[in-house]
């Protein structure tokens, strides 16, 4: 069973990426006229290699974890000298002129022009501070202060459901955990059906709604039909929820409202734009 958790839809994965890298700053910040970056990093059989080479290597190896070893000033220039080397032996063979090498040399042009674009737009619409306090505030309300520990089995039919319920409900009552291990189609059915602890807006509203009403213990009367099937419900248990502070959980709103302008701003692009 698909759970829409609160907290975990706060920080999910984005439909574009926002990251620290220097790519807007490449695109739009003046260079600094030092005698030191404009001298050459290097100079290889008569090519000047740049000194934003090596900011560009070390920000890319520290973004993929690089030790302080591997980002020293001298592993550093002899990374860029050697792409340096390659690049030209590369194109001394002609392998430059490629048709697939020219179109992902193209493309990978784009994606860092994307990536400068995105950095851009989110440097210059900040999300205020009351923004920020206001959709946790909405967060806090929606989630209540009361979670739930609910099991549950997840059949295909509202038949299945109701022969468990009378299974359970019988005179010789079965254990709810060994028909859920045995019967349910959700990932659940290995702990017994078991869903842990959580607050009912994490949960698809047709399963909250039954749940919030049933009595510690208490199996629920009649199934319950939602997108994913038809459940059977028990509540093992209820307490105060503990909803985490609004500092732990600040930047991942940030994150989500970013992306939800992000998401917008695309749209109006792709409205405005001629695609066949």
């Amino acid at each position: 069973m698909k759970l829409k958790l609160l907290i975990a839809a706060l920080s999910a994965s984005l439909i574009l990426p926002v990251q620290t890298t220097a790519a807007a700053d490449l695109a739009t910040a003046p260079e600094a006229k030092t005698a030191e970056s404009s001298k050459p990093l290097a100079t290889v059989n008569g090519v000047a290699l740049p000194q934003v080479f090596a900011n560009l290597v070390r920000q890319a190896r520290a973004g993929r974890g690089g030790t302080p070893e591997s980002l020293s000033d001298e592993i550093i220039r002899d990374a860029v000298v050697t792409a340096e080397l390659l690049a030209q032996e590369a194109t001394r063979k002609g392998l430059d002129k490629g048709p697939t090498l020219i179109a992902a040399l193209e493309f990978q042009k784009k994606e860092i022009l994307s990536q400068a674009l995105i950095e851009d737009f989110v440097r210059s619409h900040p999300i205020s501070e009351e923004v920020l306090k206001a959709e946790y505030d909405n967060a806090h309300t929606k989630a209540g202060d009361t979670e739930y520990r609910p099991r549950h089995i997840l059949v295909n039919s509202e038949k299945e459901a109701k022969e468990l319920i009378a299974k359970l409900t019988a005179g010789k009552k079965a254990k709810f955990e060994d028909l859920a291990r045995k019967e349910s189609k959700d990932p659940s059915a290995g702990n017994g059906g078991d869903l842990g602890w959580l607050p009912p807006v994490n949960l698809v509203p047709e399963f909250a709604s039954a749940m919030v009403k049933l009595k510690k213990g208490e199996v629920s009367k009649e199934p319950v039909q939602t997108k994913f099937g038809w459940h059977v419900i028990r509540l093992e248990e209820t307490r105060k929820l503990d909803f985490p502070a609004y500092d732990k959980l600040k930047s991942r709103i940030a994150n989500q409202l970013q992306q939800q302008q992000l998401r917008k701003y695309v749209m109006e692009l792709r409205a405005g734009a001629k695609i066949e």
